[in-house]
């Protein structure tokens, strides 16, 4: 064990509770306490001497934190020693008057710029002016940067004045407050110039740290964990076990009565930071100026600081060091110092306080820019550490640890650079050896005479065994040492949930191994299953599984008097594990357990109560996992009665691991009972206890042992593994036997021990065929084998056939492929089956020709690991014999089973490595799995490729729709379309199973590379196409080049993402394709291919599965993204010249809780919807991933992922519910908002807006900390990224920047940064965005009138950007009704607005109106008769609804009867205005204080309203009848150049309208029947289970439709069909003559005329798939079944999308015709009883639908009408007049 050091000394303070000193250079100058303001003032005016002047300086982050609060208590203190100012009896000292002391603040600029010279100079020139003298003290407030520079200030100010620190963030106490050190930084580097000053006073207020952020907390825990890791076995062993404790006491805050738990928490916090402290006060007070002792606390720096230096200020200096700890425990290591587990503890212990242990993890990758991480290289890192002054020749000076608490010497120790570069670097170069012999001299064998000595090698401990052997030591009574445990993530998990339970007590010993190294023992005192207890917090399993499992059992255990929780939770991703089968068996047994989110996966509530766990007869299904039949099995004897489990289900999974269960409880003293015969899987486990041993051997990995036994094999030496043996409990443990000594080994095996003796080189036997079943893991170490067994029978090939590992296809990588791919660079032919490999091997010599030929040609044969450990180990048996040598590109992926494995091959096996950078020359990147022969392509294809007009390429997994959907899209785009599966067995005459099956997978993807090269440089393809692709095509390289090309030159590369699961589903009952993968799941697939359909990608569009959204809207949002990435559709078009615009800020964290009704409710009156990206962190799914300062809520890549699939989910689900273009925002905390202020990380989901299809992307200005406030360089980056893209060139950004406090941007600046600020926004605005917003902070009114004022400056200028000015705050509500722009506004739907003083569309159109800003408007039915007409309800809801102050009425007229002067006063008084003006002259009366706004037209005026119009549409000509009429007013009138109303006011102004000249007013007669008729055949489409192919362009279309009828309304119905592009239009009418008489009018189209429906031969060949009636309702009084047969509902497939050539008898069927309280007629009541299949369509429908297109033609057609509002009024009038 670590030796005892000393600590400086700590006393407490008398009268003072929980107030501690500690000494330091002889004086206790450094206290510790909490909430110690007042404390600090008494002791500095009472117990330091006297002085006149306190200056207290602090940056304007720490200002608003502490600075108040610091002279509040001053003031006290004073008024406390010396009386209120003017009191008489002042304080005196001696014989005269004392001055009252005083205090004066100074405020600096944040962050490391401020640490310079003339800083310095501001402060001392400052301290003059004010007067200050050689009795100044002189406080630091704040961190390591206030400190040093404050302190150096101290140091030479007038020679020297007295420096009080007052640390504010953890790192600052622990490390740079304690010791004196004080300097500034200068071009040179850091810390270049400064003094040893110490403080007179460090103070540590512990309630500082409940203000830091989590990563600021972290970064000061790495100088705490250093310290105990140098100094304390006994304070690192504390913070081992304390995590948990230490959160609490920060979140705990200081409120009043806290609990004694809490109590202890905050005790514990003061100890480790207290314990870190008197450690370093030792160290400083024994060698203060840095001789030799104090360089122990350099420990992690040497390497952390050459990481720093790279990444700064990416990366904080705590979490630099803490890589460099964990680096520096591992070289000790190497130097044979400290042993493995050791390194993994430390290791380990830093990731519980979420610091990174490695450069090469996904933290340090999402922290640091991608430019500055690739600069991380060796070269640049020992670079770096060249600059050292205690540098000697080419050793470097490194802290080494001999264990935990421990260093090999009391200084820094010289260390040579080639074993620096081993540890530090990412990759390794294996060298192979000379020659047997050699290896064995270097090795020492036959030294001391024993010529037959051996390697002895102890792997790492099996994970299997170790969680299991802590539960049944935790439960067994007495002490256990556990040996050779495992030190991973889950056995950590399990030691800390069962101490939290009160199930053990944990301590650690240091032993000598059997391999004569000192090891971590692990000693369990378990409780016996007694006291266990309910944990005082939720059991946070991260991504454990075996932990997960054994404990959810486990918890059952704990009976309570008291009924009371326990909850099992974990990450994201352990919330996805299935555990259900488990949780039933125990529910059926008694156990309480509810499931806290998803069914089947944890979280888990288990109520806890006297019954405990009831035992009985179980039954459990064990064909999901055996760790679900182990959790039972070792619980069960401590359940309330015997258990007698019996395993149901098709298949029992890895029956030896429940040996291996039953073993080791038989070994902790309870035997199970196996009952039945060897069929049954029944168990017996008696009502007992277990009894611990004194020690337990944790068995090492078999799979990780058979790497040094192979050793031993392919080098001709002697390897003994000697805790592994025949008695062993895992199957790969017979490898030595079974495998080895067939090849031609020697092998010894005891029960408890293996060892090896390989033939001489170049000995090693094939193996004809070999089961690996039993042992899969160990296929690779065996085929690394068989590549150098050549030694087999004279004139047999040497060929070694391995089976019975098909599973392995599907591990962490497909490793019989990656192992096939990598033996093929050094020349080693196989033969991949799909249960197996052949592998070919080749002599030694042959081998290393191989070699030393690649060599020639590339810098170095470089092997790819894929990220698998066993991939790695297995290749670096091989590369000990391979010359030169081999380099492994991912060093540190053996970190999963055994992270020292790499020091373990040089330091035991003696096989010589070397640390190395990947050679520039090769390409360190995955290879191709496929070893297709892409060359057979010609590259030049690739050239060919160029920008196609508008064509997409769709890619995506097999199964999502690309197909079919692609057709739809290409059928209703215009565009042609090919499907790459169809084209390719066209030009193959074969189906793609049958050529997979005669040429194999390499054979089918390189035939696929050629076609697709073919495609995409054939002239045809040139324009306007659609082409899907094969699910599988970027497998190929050639094909992922080619798709790179042509999204390179700016063309559409589509990725379609489906949910998986559904995918899978489809694909299990889809057998016209084989899979591609033998063994690999769809969902396995798919993991594996998602990274490349992102990089491949430009967009990505997610295939919805909502039950109530039919494919049709899915068609309907495929092409309306297409249109908009590839036309611009869809954004706002002249927004600037728009009297108003809105968009609605949904603040819901899951769309769906809203359905498309309520949807259409929030954005009605709405010209776009924003969707809040952050705000979607509220979802359970993440915001479970925080704690409560948000640290850490999407801290993995994984979660990332998962947020980003969640952020397209929810574009999706928005798209569908809504047609309004969408506002994507990503608000920050900084502005606001809710996401973390991660620039790299806002920047990334923003770019996924564009590549989801957003409209308006919300980009921020601003930077994200205090000393870049006027960064824009995350709007530069979006701005460029969507800008050089020409399929991204229509997304449109909006630049914004919102200020919460109002303080930095006003809106009156004249001078000063901050004016500087605000044009550096409006500059980057115009130039990088195509919208601005301004938001401020509404303190008093007259900010409103400010905000307008300037607002309207910048809008007189046409060069300026359109610009959203508003004021957050209820103040600020009024610059909100005022900004005519996109103003965001809110929904009395939605519960929380997004912003403070959000109104909604109603209320600002309630105030425009009350201030003169919004005019009343008119609207009218002409008709007659109308009196029961439903459009005034229906037109006045939505007036109503929105606020709208207009009004639509009836207007009884029939014009054709009125005389030539009645039609004018017509015209003039209802058309043009109530004024009666003549307009000519300028003799305009005073408005009567309303404007005509519209108006709707119906029988008989529809065509006798066209004369008085000034021009009709194309529809209204077409149809040849108007039903809307839409005033609009002209800029001047034609032929002058007037743009002024009567009274010389601009257009713009709010009162033009009520003033226009009526000359100015153009009225417009439109028709929107047909587009009433069109919206329902659209929605009633998306309904059909196969939909019609609507709006098909070209002669592809087969669908035929029939209209009935012969009047006008038939006309318009003919029009629709036509829009809609439906090729057969047909028409009938019981008159025949006016049947053909309309047919010869029409020219847009043509129009067959039918002379009966009965007679099925008189039909068309394409049977109808619409029927539209425009029969008038009192006609249809005589309608019978017999005018509409059965034959006229039955279509045929080729009719429908995705035409699979069988008959559908689906359809639509629109009845135009309604009466007053009717809903169906005769026509459509016959069809919904005979023929239930079809849609229908009621007159009602189109009434309401034609409506709404009115109201978007009076109001705009960007503004979203009130739908459902129109919808119920209308069918609310129709129930009442039925009433009547």
């Amino acid at each position: 064990m670590a030796k005892s050091k000393q600590l400086a000394r700590m006393t407490k303070e008398e009268g003072h509770e929980g107030v501690v000193k500690v000494s330091v250079l002889g004086k206790d100058s450094i206290i510790l306490g909490r909430n110690m303001h007042s404390y600090i003032w008494d002791d500095l005016l009472n117990n330091l001497a006297y002085s006149t002047t306190f200056v207290l300086i602090t940056d304007s982050n720490l200002q608003r934190l502490h600075m108040k609060k610091y002279v509040e208590t001053f003031n006290q203190a004073i008024e406390a020693k010396y009386g209120k100012t003017g009191d008489q009896g002042a304080s005196t000292a001696g014989s005269g008057s004392v001055e009252r002391p005083r205090l004066l603040t100074l405020v600096i600029k944040p962050g490391e710029s401020s640490k310079n010279r003339s800083t310095k100079a501001e402060l001392e020139d400052w301290m003059l002016k004010e007067g200050c003298t050689r009795d100044t003290v002189v406080m630091a407030l704040g961190g390591g940067v206030i400190g040093d520079l404050v302190g150096f200030v101290a140091a030479t100010f007038m020679r020297g004045v007295r420096f009080i620190q007052l640390p504010t963030s953890l790192l600052a106490m622990v490390d740079s407050s304690v010791g004196g050190k004080t300097a500034i930084d200068t071009d040179h580097g850091k810390n270049l110039i400064g003094s040893f000053w110490q403080p007179e006073r460090v103070y540590m207020d512990m309630a500082v740290l409940t203000t830091l952020p989590e990563r600021e907390f972290a970064n000061g825990m790495a100088e705490v964990i250093k310290s105990a890791a140098i100094w304390s076995m006994e304070e690192f062993e504390v913070l081992e076990r304390s995590r948990e404790n230490i959160r609490r006491a920060l979140k705990g805050g200081d409120k009043e009565g806290k609990s004694e738990s809490e109590k202890e928490d905050q005790e514990l916090l003061l100890r480790v930071v207290s314990s870190s402290v008197r450690m370093k006060a030792h160290v400083v007070t024994v060698d203060e100026r840095e001789s030799g002792l104090r360089g122990l606390l350099n420990f992690g720096h040497t390497l952390g600081h050459a990481l720093e230096a790279i990444v700064t200020p990416y990366m904080l200096h705590g979490e630099c060091v803490s890589i460099g700890c964990v680096l520096e425990a591992e070289l000790s290591h190497r130097l044979g110092y400290m042993n493995a587990n050791s390194v993994g503890r430390l290791a380990k212990c830093f990731k519980q306080y979420e610091l990174p242990i490695s450069y090469e993890e996904a933290y340090v990758s999402k922290m640091v820019p991608p430019q500055v991480l690739k600069r991380v290289t060796l070269e640049n890192m020992m670079n770096t550490m060249k600059v050292d002054k205690k540098n000697v020749g080419n050793k470097k000076r490194v802290v080494l640890l001999s264990e935990i608490g421990d260093t090999v010497e009391e200084q820094a120790s010289r260390v040579e650079d080639d074993v620096v570069r081993e540890v530090l670097a990412k990759s390794v170069e294996v060298f192979g050896i000379e020659s047997t012999e050699q290896l064995q001299k270097r090795q020492g064998v036959g030294k001391g005479g024993d010529e037959d000595s051996a390697v002895v090698i102890i792997p790492p401990g099996s994970k299997s065994i170790s969680n299991r052997a802590l539960i049944l030591a935790a439960l067994g009574k007495g002490k256990c040492k556990i040996h050779n445990m495992l030190h991973s993530d889950d056995t950590q998990v399990m030691l800390d949930a069962l101490v939290a339970m009160g199930a053990c007590k944990v301590s650690w010993e240091q032993e000598e191994a059997e391999d004569q190294q000192t090891e971590e023992v692990l000693v369990i005192e378990g409780g016996g299953g007694e006291g266990l207890v309910v944990p005082d917090r939720e059991l946070y399993l991260g991504n454990a599984g075996t932990a997960a499992r054994f404990l959810t059992t486990f918890v059952n255990l704990i009976v309570t008097e008291q009924e009371k929780t326990t909850v099992l939770t974990g990450n994201s991703r352990m919330k996805e594990r299935p555990i259900g089968a488990l949780v039933d068996a125990l529910r059926s047994n008694g156990c309480e357990i509810e499931y806290q989110e998803k069914k089947g996966s944890l979280p888990l509530k288990v109520r806890n109560s006297t019954k405990g766990l009831p035992g009985g007869k179980v039954e459990l299904s064990a064909s999901i996992s055996s760790q679900y039949v182990s959790s039972l099995l070792m619980c069960a004897p401590y359940a309330q009665q015997e258990i007698e489990l019996e395993l149901v289900g098709d298949q029992v999974i890895s029956q030896s691991y429940i040996d291996m269960t039953i073993a080791m409880m038989s070994a902790f003293g309870v035997n199970v009972e196996k009952l039945g015969d060897k069929n049954t899987h029944r168990y017996r486990i008696p009502k007992s206890s277990y009894t611990n041993p004194a020690e337990y051997r944790v068995e090492s990995d078999a799979s990780s042992a058979t790497y040094p036994l192979a050793l031993a094999a392919i080098t001709g030496t002697k390897c003994t593994i000697p805790n592994i043996g025949s008695g062993s409990l895992q199957g790969d443990a017979k490898f030595a036997v079974d495998v080895l000594r067939p090849m031609g080994c020697d092998v010894v095996q005891t029960k408890n021990s293996t060892t090896v003796q390989g033939p001489a080189l170049g000995g090693l036997k094939p193996l004809p065929m070999i089961d690996m079943e039993p042992m899969t893991d160990a296929f690779l170490t065996a085929t690394a084998l068989a590549a150098v067994a050549t030694a087999g029978k004279e004139g047999t090939e040497s060929i070694t056939k391995i089976r019975g590992i098909a599973n392995q296809h599907v591990k962490e990588c497909d490793r019989i492929v990656a192992l096939s791919t990598e033996l093929a660079k050094l020349g080693i032919k196989t033969e991949v089956d799909p249960d197996g490999i052949d592998v070919k091997g080749i002599s030694l010599d042959e081998l290393n020709d191989k070699a030393r030929e690649k060599q020639r040609n590339e810098t170095s044969v470089v092997i790819h690991c894929y990220d698998d450990h066993r991939v790695a180990m297995s290749l670096s048996v091989l590369a000990s014999v391979v010359r030169p040598g081999l380099v492994f590109d991912e060093r540190r992926c053996v970190g999963k089973t055994w992270p020292q494995w790499w020091t373990a091959l040089t330091t035991k096996y003696k096989i010589c490595i070397r640390g190395c950078d990947i050679p520039t020359s090769s390409s360190s990147s995955a290879p191709e799995l496929t070893a297709a022969a892409a060359t057979e392509v010609k590259t030049s294809d690739k050239k060919e490729i160029e920008k196609k007009t508008d064509s997409i390429l769709i890619i995506g997994m097999r199964g999502v729709g690309k197909s079919t959907l692609g057709l739809e899209m290409a059928n209703v785009l215009g565009y042609n379309f090919i499907d790459m599966d169809t084209y390719l067995e066209e030009q193959h005459k074969k189906t793609i199973p049958e050529i997979i099956a005669d040429d194999g997978w390499d054979g089918f993807r390189t035939a696929e590379a050629k076609c697709l090269a073919t495609v995409l440089s054939n002239k045809d393809t040139n324009k306007n196409t659609v082409i899907s692709c094969g699910g599988g095509l970027l497998e190929n390289k050639l094909s992922s080049e080619l798709v790179m090309a042509w999204k390179n030159v700016g063309n559409f590369v589509l990725h379609l993402y489906a949910d998986i699961n559904q995918v899978s589903e489809y694909l299990g009952r889809d057998k016209t394709r084989p899979a591609y993968k033998l063994g690999e799941s769809p969902q396995e697939v798919f993991a594996r291919r998602l990274a490349d359909y992102k990089r491949h990608s430009t967009h990505t569009l997610y295939v919805h599965s909502e039950p109530e959204f039919g494919w049709g809207q899915m068609v309907d949002d495929a092409v309306r993204m297409i249109q908009f990435v590839t036309a611009g559709t869809n954004v706002i078009q002249n927004l600037s010249s728009l009297q108003r615009s809105f968009f609605v800020s949904l603040t819901c964290a899951d769309v769906c809780e809203y359905t498309k009704e309520q949807i259409g409710d929030i954005t009605a009156g709405c010209n776009a919807v924003e969707l809040r990206v952050d705000l979607l962190l509220n979802d359970s799914r993440f915001s479970a991933n925080k704690d409560s300062a948000g640290k850490d809520l999407l801290g993995s890549e994984q979660q990332v992922e998962d947020f980003e699939l969640y952020v397209l989910q929810q574009v999706a689900a928005l798209r569908r519910r809504t047609s309004l273009p969408i506002v994507y925002t990503v608000r920050s905390k900084s502005q606001g908002g809710n996401f973390p202020n991660n620039q790299q990380l806002i920047e990334r989901l923003l770019i996924r807006g564009v590549e989801f299809g957003c409209e308006y992307i919300d980009v921020e200005m601003g930077g994200y900390d205090s000393e870049t406030p006027a960064d824009c360089s995350l709007l530069i980056s979006v701005s460029t990224t969507t800008r050089k893209s020409a399929y991204y060139k229509h997304s449109q950004i909006l630049a914004s920047y919102h200020d919460p406090t109002g303080l930095n941007l006003r809106w009156t600046i004249t001078t000063g940064s901050a004016l500087d600020h605000l044009k550096s926004y409006l500059w980057h605005i115009n130039k990088y965005a195509d919208i601005g917003k301004l938001v401020s902070f509404a303190w008093d009114w007259d900010d409103n009138l400010r905000a307008v004022i300037f607002a309207n400056k910048l809008r007189t200028s046409a060069a300026n950007k359109p610009l959203i000015v508003i004021n957050m705050s209820y103040v600020g509500q009024f610059s909100r009704i005022l900004c005519p722009l996109l103003t965001p506004v809110t929904h009395p739907s939605i519960k929380t607005p997004a912003a403070p003083g959000q109104l909604s569309v109603a209320q600002i159109h309630h105030t425009l109106h009350t201030m003169g800003a919004l005019p009343s408007k008119r609207f009218y039915l002409f008709g007659d008769p109308i009196s029961k007409s439903p459009s005034p309800a229906m037109h006045n809801a939505a007036f109503e609804y929105l606020g709208l102050p207009h009004n639509y009425s009836l207007y009884p007229v029939n014009l054709g009867e009125l005389d030539a002067q009645k039609l004018k006063e017509f015209a003039g008084k209802v058309l043009r205005g109530c004024n009666g003006g003549t307009g000519s002259g300028g003799e305009n009366k005073v408005n009567c204080g309303y404007v005509f706004g519209g108006a709707s037209v119906t029988i008989p005026n529809k065509q006798s309203i066209i004369p008085l119009l000034d021009e009709l549409t194309d529809a209204a000509k077409a149809i040849g009848a108007v039903n809307t009429i839409i005033p609009i007013i002209r800029t001047r009138l034609p032929s002058t150049s007037d743009s002024k109303c009567s009274y010389n006011v601009p257009h713009s102004a709010h009162a033009a309208p009520l003033y226009i000249d009526r000359n100015l007013l153009k009225m417009v007669g439109d028709n929107t029947d047909y587009l009433g008729m069109i919206s329902c055949i659209k929605n009633a489409n998306s309904l059909l289970s196969t939909p019609l192919s609507l709006n098909t362009v070209g002669t592809n279309n087969s669908l035929s439709a029939l209209v009935i009828g012969a009047g006008g309304t038939s006309r318009a119905a003919i029009y629709a069909l036509h829009k809609l592009n439906v090729a057969n239009i047909y028409l009938y009418n019981r008159t025949l003559e006016n049947a053909e008489k309309l047919a010869s009018s029409i020219d847009f189209t043509h129009v067959t005329v039918l002379s009966s429906l009965s007679d099925p031969q008189l039909l068309p060949a394409h049977p109808f798939g619409i029927i539209i009636s425009t029969i008038p309702a009192p006609s249809q009084s005589t309608v019978d079944s017999s005018d509409y047969p059965s034959h006229l509902f039955s279509r045929s497939a080729s009719q429908t999308a995705g035409s699979n050539n069988q008959s559908s008898n689906e359809g639509i069927v629109l009845d135009m015709a309604y009466t007053a309280g009717s809903t169906l007629t005769p026509l459509l009541t016959h069809v919904q009883t005979s023929h239930p299949s079809w849609k229908l369509i009621t007159g009602l429908q189109v009434l309401i639908a034609q409506g709404v297109e009115q109201f978007k033609l009076w109001n705009g057609p960007e503004c979203a009408p009130p739908v459902r509002q129109m919808t119920e009024a209308v069918y609310a009038f129709n129930s009442l007049s039925l009433q009547k």
